[in-house]
Order: C-alpha cells, then structure tokens, then sequence
C-alpha cells in the first residue's frame, strides 16, 4: 500500500479593491501639473502593490474642498456603496476635503459599509483603532471650529443689518434683479406680474382665484412652478414690493437649520426707502388694510385655533369631495355655503354644491351632515345625510323614495331632512 500526503490548501487572500482620490483647487498651470502628477502616482502605486487591486483614479480639478458637490468624489462615494470599492487612498484629509465635518460625515458612512479611506500624509486609516481615536479627535475640533465660524458668521451679519445691509435672493423673489453692484434694480416683466396681482386683490379678487387665474393663463412663477393662494398672500405682504425692507423678519433658533418667524427673539431692522418700488406706499397700505379687514371677517387670528363664527360652520359637507362647505357672500350679497374645494381649485377639481343660508334657518345639526341635491316630481330638494350613515351607504334619495309626501318636512335631528328649494 502506498501513502500519499494531499498538503492543505491555504485560501487565497482577496485582493483589497483599492482606488486614490485627487483633487485640486484651480486650473492654473502649477496646479495642473500637480493633478496630473497625482493621478499617474496614485495609478502607479496602486498596480504596483500585489496586495491591491486598481479600480480607479477619481479627481477633480478645479473643484474646492469646502464642496461636497464634487463631480468625481460623489461618483467615488456612490461606487463605494455599490461595493466596489474596499479601500481609498488619498494624500491628505484636506484633500479628502476642507471641511471638518465632512471629513467625519463621509469616512463614517464609508466605515459601516467596510470602506476605509488612508490619509497617506496623516498616516491614518480609518478602518484602524488609532483611525477611530484620531476621527473622535477630529470630531471634536470639528464642533469647535462649527461653533466659531457660527459665532463669526453672526457678528458679521449683525453688523451689515445694522447698516441696514440685508440679503435678497432674487431667484426667489419676483420682480426684482441686482445690478453689477448687487442693488435691488426692477425686473420691467416680472413688475407687471407683480402690480396685476396688487391690482386684482383691490378689486375684490381673493388669493385662491388669483393663483388659479394666473396658472389658467400660464403666467410663469419665479420658481417656475404653479401658483398657490399662499404665494399670492406672500407677495401681497412683502413689504419689499414698496421699496422698504423689513431686515431680520425671521430666524433660526441655536441648534436648529429651521427658520422661523422672528417674534422679538433676535433684534430686527426697518429700512424704508432701500430700492426702487414696484407698488407706491398707498397701494400697499390699501392691501394690507383689506386683509386685515377680511381676516376679522374670517375672525381667525394669526396663531390661533379655528373657531366657529356661525352654527353651521364645520357642519356641512359636500356629497362628492368629503370637504366641508364654507359661508360665503356671492352676488348682490346674497350669502351661499359652498364647497371647500370648489371655491379653492374650481370646478374641475370638484363641480361642489351650494345652498343658500336662508335654507338653513331654523336647522340645528349634532354632527357633520352630507348635502345633496334630491329630484322629487321634478323640483329641487335638499336632502341632509349624516356623514357617519352617507359613508355607511345610506343616501338621501334612496329615503326620499319611501316617503308618501313629495316634499319632506324640516327635521332637527342627526339623521336628514329635505327642505324645497
């Protein structure tokens, strides 16, 4: 019998899948000589390691490192996480990027999915115990140097708001450019869209029709979207309009990325006459005065709770979009409820349903009722169907159909009644 030894096999080791990260700031010549020298390095070294396998050079020219919207680097990340990638290599962290915190931000992500990122300069990997220690270290400088461009970045604006300086961004803000200076100067086209709107309003045109007249007729937003009765509303209170500029209107409270409205928190500034007006003061006065007006009306007042001006508000819904119908004065002040919905979007959104107030009188619902329109020998009725029992199947025609009487008498109760019209 003859033996024969079978030696075991060692598994081979996997090649870590290894690419470099280059980057430069400008496109000057010196600085282009040393990208390319960059990236034929990072090529050469990388081949020449058995341990490694190339997958790629990523760099960008002419790209700063306080960005993370690098061309190159955000291709890297994104092969990184299709498992790609297994290890980067880089000549620095400032390379990596300028920013502290992008810097943690990034190698982190890539650390969880078993990426390490290895800053040659810094000798750190941060796949390593000692890379961990140093990125806790760097976390920390990072909050600082978070904390002190804050601090710096807010005494510089206070300064420039006392000078009454503020910041305007015109790609947000209709009717106005900025000259070679950075002054507010008028947008001609962009003013008359402005000075319609103005117009409209005093004319008794409410901010939902405006929006939905605007967008009929394909008048474009700044943005370049649709027009909502908010954006109207907007433009109608921005006190820009007239010329001023009210500095500081909102805020962003410490720890937060959230603006919100400045209620005296932080000191703000009023500065009359800062540009050319779109809207002359009056005009403007005149706006505010009626939303003011309409607001009582509506007697709903800025932070407070919804509260019911008439027995039947809230009480009233309409049959084919489930909104409620909501009081309003229509010609020759005559007052109608009408569809939410109709009155917001129009028709096309919903053909609503409307009932005269005097309908109403003597009414007392105890929960939401469903209006609908009822046909009885060829007279309109109205016919009231709690909301509870219309969404259980139940419909005002179908018990109108088992009534001997043609017109229905008044019920004040939570079920229906039907009152001819």
């Amino acid at each position: 019998m003859k033996l024969r030894k079978i030696e075991s096999l060692k598994p081979k080791q996997k090649k870590l899948r290894v690419c470099a990260y280059a980057r430069v700031s400008t496109d000057s010549l010196k600085q282009g000589e040393s990208f390319e020298n960059q990236v034929s390095t990072y090529e050469r070294v990388i081949k020449s390691n058995p341990e490694y396998e190339f997958v790629s050079v990523y760099a960008d020219q002419g790209m700063t490192g306080r960005s993370e919207n690098r061309p190159e680097f955000q291709r890297m990340i994104a092969d990184c996480k299709a498992g790609k990638i297994d290890l980067i290599i880089t000549k620095s962290i400032s390379r990596f990027a300028r920013n502290t915190t992008t810097v943690l931000k990034y190698t982190r992500e890539l650390k969880e999915i078993g990426v390490g990122v290895l800053f040659e300069e810094n000798n750190i990997n941060t796949l390593s115990s000692e890379g961990e220690l140093m990125m806790t270290v760097l976390a920390s400088f990072a909050q600082e140097e978070s904390r002190s461009i804050s601090e710096n970045n807010k005494w510089t604006l206070k300064k420039k708001f006392e000078r009454g300086e503020g910041m305007v961004n015109t790609a947000r803000f209709m009717g106005y450019d900025k000259d070679e200076t950075g002054d507010l100067v008028i947008n001609k086209e962009e003013a008359k869209v402005v000075r319609l709107i103005f117009k409209m309003y005093l004319l008794g045109i409410g901010c939902h029709r405006i929006a939905k007249a605007l967008n009929e007729e394909g008048v474009p937003t700044i943005a370049e979207s649709s027009w909502h009765a908010s954006t109207i509303k907007g433009m109608l209170t921005n006190e820009k309009c007239k010329g001023d500029f009210h500095i500081q209107k909102t805020y962003i409270p410490e720890g937060t990325h959230q603006s919100v409205k400045n209620n005296g928190q932080v000191q703000s500034y009023y500065v009359t006459e800062d540009h050319p007006a779109i809207i002359s003061a009056e005009e403007w006065q005149q706006v505010q005065e009626l939303m003011e007006y309409h607001r009582k009306q509506r007697n709903i007042g800025k932070g407070e709770k919804y509260q019911k001006r008439y027995p039947m508000s809230g009480m009233l819904v309409c049959p084919y979009c489930g909104k409620s119908l909501r009081r309003r004065y229509v010609y020759n002040r005559k007052v109608e409820w009408l569809c939410a919905t109709y009155i917001h979007k129009g028709k096309e959104a919903c053909k609503g349903i409307r009932i005269r107030d005097t309908e109403l009188t003597g009414l007392s619902f105890s929960e939401p009722m469903v209006v609908e329109e009822v046909m009885i020998n060829g007279e309109k009725h109205y016919g009231y169907t709690s909301k509870r029992a219309y969404d259980a199947g139940e419909r005002a025609a179908d018990r109108i159909e088992k009534e001997s009487s043609s017109v229905l008498p008044r019920v004040n109760g939570p079920r229906r009644t039907v009152i001819k019209l």
